[in-house]
C-alpha cells in the first residue's frame, strides 16, 4: 500500500489518540479540518484503519486473569477450531506459529478457574486437539496496540506519537 507521510503522522495520531476531532488532527497535519477527514476515510476504505476502540483496564471489568495459551491442532481440524476461536470472547489474540506449537492464544478471563473450564471445557473438548500448554502472566511491564511505523523519510518507530501522552 502506497502511504505518504502525511498518511503515516495520521495513523501515528489516531493510534495514540483515536478521539481526536478533525480539527485536532488537521491542526498537527498542517491540513484543512476536510482535508484530514477525507484523508482519514480514504484510510478506512482501504482497510489501512479497521476501527476504533477504547481501551479498557481489565482489572476494572473482573478480567484479572491473562493467559497465552500454545495449541497443538490436527490440521484436519483446523477450520473448527478457529470457528472455536472466534466465537470465544476470552480469546484476544490468535496466532499461527512456527516451531512446536500450532497457534498461541492471548487469553483474558476472571481467574484460574474460569480459565480452567475454558481450557478443559472449550478447547480440549474439541477434536483434533492434540496438546495445549498454558502460560499465565503474573504481570505486565508492557502492552500496546501502537505499531513501530517508520516514517517514508527512513526513521524508524512512531515519530507522531513520541511528544504524544497516549489514551
Amino acid at each position: 500500500m502506497d502511504l505518504d507521510e502525511i498518511d503515516l503522522k495520521a495513523i501515528g495520531y489516531l493510534m495514540a489518540q483515536g478521539r481526536m476531532t478533525w480539527s485536532e488532527l488537521a491542526t498537527r497535519l498542517e491540513l484543512s479540518a476536510p482535508a484530514a477527514a477525507d484523508r482519514v476515510r480514504r484510510l478506512e476504505e482501504r482497510q489501512v484503519i479497521q476501527g476504533y476502540h477504547a481501551q479498557i483496564n481489565p482489572e476494572a471489568v473482573a478480567c484479572d486473569l491473562l493467559a497465552f495459551v500454545a495449541v497443538s491442532l490436527d490440521p484436519q481440524h483446523r477450520e473448527a477450531f478457529l470457528d472455536l476461536v472466534q466465537a470465544l470472547p476470552e480469546v484476544q489474540e490468535c496466532h499461527h506459529v512456527t516451531g512446536e506449537d500450532d497457534y498461541w492464544l492471548k487469553m483474558r478471563c476472571r481467574n484460574t478457574k474460569a480459565l480452567e473450564r475454558l481450557i478443559s471445557d472449550r478447547l480440549k473438548a474439541l477434536p483434533g486437539i492434540l496438546k495445549t500448554r498454558t502460560t499465565i502472566v503474573l504481570s505486565t511491564a508492557k502492552e500496546t496496540a501502537i505499531l513501530p511505523i517508520p516514517s517514508n523519510s527512513g526513521n524508524s518507530g512512531n515519530s507522531a506519537n513520541s511528544s504524544s501522552s497516549g489514551n
